[in-house]
């Protein structure tokens, strides 16, 4: 079963700001996820999830529902709690983001 990947604004915006290099290395971790969502480290819940590419890391959050992988979020190590705890708060948002996204397609 593929996954359809979704990626918020903000994880647009943060990753185009990269070096190519690492956009290229995220793109292909994103093709990764499509057929294996449980790729990276689990963070307090299953759903919501982290990869460490180099110094960064990336956040997602696996609606199996929904048959969705939303990536939410990009920090480095020092900011990594705080990204975290963010978006824990948020979890609500990005589920009403990944419905309506799936209404539009």
């Amino acid at each position: 079963m593929e996954y359809k990947i979704f990626r918020t604004k903000k994880f647009e915006k943060e990753l185009y700001k990269l070096p190519k290099i690492f956009q290229a290395e995220i793109e292909e971790f994103e093709i990764k996820l499509i057929n294996n969502p449980q790729l990276g480290k689990p963070l307090n819940y299953t759903y919501l999830r982290e990869k460490r590419i180099k110094n960064i890391r990336i956040y997602y959050l696996v609606y199996e529902e929904f048959i969705v992988v939303m990536m939410v979020e990009i920090s480095d190590k020092k900011l990594q709690q705080a990204t975290i705890d963010k978006i824990k708060e948020n979890l609500d948002y990005y589920h009403e983001i990944v419905q309506i996204a799936l209404k539009d397609i």
